[in-house]
């Protein structure tokens, strides 16, 4: 069977073109960790929460290996990881404010995992990895529906140049913002900072909307 890969198989989700598109983005599986502060901190929440998603999606893609193959299981690539960016004050999103960050982080999941598959791999992360807090976990479904996207191309600290052009697209479009407790300034992060030069990042960026 061919593995699936999210990235190829769901082109509009993950890999827009640089200009500002609408999508109506459905329903997806998500292990999901909450946090707040600067995602730059060496030893922060936001590191430990991104070293504890990879652990668990990792740990259910590698479940046949052990000889636990969960019901209607696949081959898959693991999603890139993905990010809910808000301030608690309400203030708009300003990423050079990164110290009064609240974030959601997460990886998106296949189809076929389940409330037990995700406690199975819980159980697997706290024997390997013990020093993870796998209990600020959770496996949710989250509708992220109408938003506009577009592609980012260099650091995260130039997305100001990005988003400009996304609102500016929202207004010649009759669109304006519908950010909410449920729907936030989004990012799916396609390159590692650690292994890319600057200039070649990619980062989808992605804004809730209403007509």
């Amino acid at each position: 069977m061919e593995k699936i890969d999210y990235k190829k198989k769901f082109k509009e989700l993950y890999q827009p073109k640089g200009q500002p598109v609408v999508i109506d983005v459905p329903e997806m599986l998500f292990i999901q960790i909450d946090g707040r502060g600067n995602p730059n901190d060496e030893n922060g929440a936001y590191k430990s929460a991104v070293e504890t998603l990879y652990a668990l999606s990792y740990a259910i893609k590698m479940m046949p290996k052990s000889g636990s193959i969960p019901e209607n299981y696949f081959e898959y690539v693991v999603p890139p990881l993905e990010g809910l960016w808000w301030f608690s004050d309400g203030d708009e999103y300003d990423c050079n404010s990164k110290s009064k960050f609240c974030w959601t982080s997460m990886i998106r999941q296949p189809e076929f995992v389940t409330d037990s598959v995700f406690a199975t791999a819980c159980d697997i992360v706290l024997r390997k990895k013990p020093h993870l807090d796998v209990s600020k976990a959770n496996l949710n479904s989250f509708t992220e529906g109408l938003c506009v996207q577009c592609m980012h191309y260099d650091g995260f600290d130039d997305e100001p140049i990005t988003l400009s052009n996304m609102k500016s697209f929202m207004t010649n479009n009759s669109l304006t913002s519908d950010i909410t407790d449920l729907r936030r300034h989004h990012e799916i992060y396609l390159s590692d900072p650690r292994k890319t030069e600057k200039a070649r990042m990619k980062t989808v960026l992605r804004l809730p909307v209403k007509y």
